[in-house]
């Protein structure tokens, strides 16, 4: 039997690679229907994966340059492998993977990262955005970095995604530090008192900005910035951008919380905006929503409605 391609020797994932198999195991009579549940080419295409994961490993190993190089071009193919299946193929491909570094500054593996976690870091950070300039102004990274925890930067559309269906490496799980939810252990009476103080404020605010967020609350990441978008459940921001660039508009969105930074004059103005002119809180509070919009490098809602209402505040 003589053939020019034979999928079932090599997965998708490993489509880079070109080479011609010869052996003397499989008898020239048999079909190509045949062929797929054949136990000998089932074991030779098991050889032929392990074989090409230990020549990637060892080039990663002695030939970093080389190997990031590779990765530069089939590195997006290796991820797509991560996610394709449901994850089915995560065990075999994730120590291949790399990504850019906030303290190494340079592409670095998920093992290096491991070897680097603090004492008391319990997960693996990663920021999403377009590039690493965009991510390196993240107001959400600012805490996560003043404690040294380093970030790996996911600038791919596929990297959330594979990092999703991946969960946890070696034991330890995967946060975005835009989860809603990101423990960083800075919780502390004084701010328990403001959230019960801020709890009416905000309940008005998210009123007025309806479905638009699920909730509006104080922030317990933000440092200089005065505001910022977290998401809460599995679709995150960028996921949505991705989804909404497909073909067939998915109609899929990050469940957005609207996070204020307590220590910032914005939310002096808020409280005093409440207490006297809520018509004024209505307006603080779509500019801070699209504020915080624009810095995620998703569009304004409505154009004109916000370039209005800046103009109402400098009448």
């Amino acid at each position: 039997l003589i053939m020019n391609k034979c999928p079932d020797l090599l997965p998708d994932y490993f489509s880079f690679v070109k080479g011609m198999v010869d052996s003397e195991d499989i008898s020239l009579n048999i079909s190509r229907e045949i062929l797929q549940s054949n136990r000998q080419v089932k074991l030779i295409a098991k050889n032929i994966k392990n074989k090409i994961k230990s020549e990637l490993l060892n080039m990663l190993k002695n030939e970093r340059d080389k190997y990031e190089k590779f990765y530069k071009s089939f590195g997006r193919q290796i991820k797509f492998g991560i996610y394709n299946d449901f994850g089915m193929n995560k065990e075999d491909l994730q120590d291949l993977l790399m990504f850019y570094s906030s303290t190494e500054k340079k592409m670095v593996t998920l093992d290096e990262y491991i070897s680097r976690m603090k004492e008391d870091q319990i997960y693996i950070y990663y920021a999403s955005g377009e590039s690493i300039e965009k991510i390196d102004k993240m107001p959400q990274i600012e805490l996560v970095s003043d404690k040294g925890y380093e970030i790996l930067y996911l600038t791919e559309d596929v990297d959330e995604f594979a990092v999703g269906i991946m969960m946890n490496y070696k034991e330890k799980e995967f946060k975005s530090v835009s989860d809603s939810d990101l423990d960083l252990g800075v919780d502390n009476k004084e701010e328990e008192e403001e959230e019960k103080a801020s709890k009416d404020l905000f309940k008005f605010m998210k009123d007025s900005l309806g479905d638009k967020v699920v909730d509006v609350r104080l922030s317990k990441r933000l440092k200089t910035h005065p505001v910022c978008l977290s998401t809460e459940g599995a679709v995150s921001i960028e996921m949505e951008k991705v989804f909404k660039n497909m073909p067939t508009d998915q109609n899929i969105v990050a469940k957005k919380v609207l996070e204020i930074n307590r220590n910032h004059d914005v939310y002096k103005a808020l409280k005093n905006a409440y207490e006297n002119d809520k018509d004024k809180l209505k307006t603080y509070t779509n500019l801070l929503y699209n504020q915080a919009r624009l810095i995620e490098g998703l569009t304004v809602e409505d154009p004109l409605e916000f370039s209005n209402e800046i103009c109402k505040l400098m009448n």
